[in-house]
């Protein structure tokens, strides 16, 4: 491990890491289970919750269960404000028309970060998205997209060679596809977002199943990328 590997502060780190264990979680969880996630000492984890607390980016229910707070979603809001509103305008049509739940995710540190998902207002039921999941970029269709955007010389050591592959054979295509990888027995289809300036991304739909081929559902995200890209200067 070098210098760069160790956080300048542990506590900070500690914290942040707080949060991401909050933002993986699927449900509240209770003070020992962040302690054991962090492996730290129980009146550690307490300390930790309750500074985060404070400033609101954590709550906490009657039964002392943790979730992530309020104050997030302020935080949130402050990442890349015209991305997020650009590709908000275009996914929610995109979602109503394709009757999918449909995405925006980033790079960062080698994994995917959902910054905005919408649901489609017109369907009896739809994958539910939460801003702030985040998987490793080796895995899935956003993933993939996402790769095909970076020098393969910078990416991460775990990629495995069916997703180099199945990268490489991108260009010609222009999306990329995965089933029941990141998500138990979900299908996702993904295309490329390249914006001058700023982090690769990605724009992608979720789905069980769909009356849409994926040539379709490509089409049109490929659609979404492009007004994005041109409202926003490229």
């Amino acid at each position: 491990m070098t210098t760069t590997d160790v956080p300048a502060s542990q506590t900070l780190s500690r914290g942040i890491r707080v949060l991401e264990i909050l933002a993986d979680s699927q449900r509240p969880l209770a003070l020992d289970d962040v302690a054991g996630e962090l492996a730290v000492h129980r009146s550690i984890a307490y300390r930790l919750v309750r500074t985060l607390e404070f400033h609101g980016l954590v709550s906490r229910d009657t039964s002392g269960s943790i979730s992530i707070g309020p104050g997030m979603a302020a935080l949130a809001a402050g990442v890349a404000p015209d991305l997020q509103a650009e590709a908000r305008r275009e996914l929610d049509v995109a979602a109503d028309e394709l009757g999918t739940t449909c995405f925006l995710t980033v790079y960062s540190r080698d994994e995917c970060v959902l910054l905005v998902s919408v649901e489609p207002r017109n369907a009896t039921a739809a994958l539910a998205q939460r801003p702030g999941t985040r998987h490793s970029v080796a895995k899935g269709a956003p993933g993939r997209a996402i790769l095909s955007l970076i020098p393969e010389s910078e990416w991460p050591a775990d990629v495995p060679a069916s997703v180099r592959s199945d990268v490489r054979g991108l260009g010609a295509r222009g999306y990329a596809i995965s089933h029941d990888e990141v998500i138990p027995t979900v299908q996702s289809v993904a295309v490329p977002l390249a914006l001058r300036g700023r982090q690769p991304a990605a724009l992608g739909v979720v789905y069980v199943g769909s009356i849409h081929s994926v040539e379709v559902i490509a089409a049109r995200l490929l659609q979404a990328a492009s007004a994005i890209r041109d409202a926003l200067g490229g």
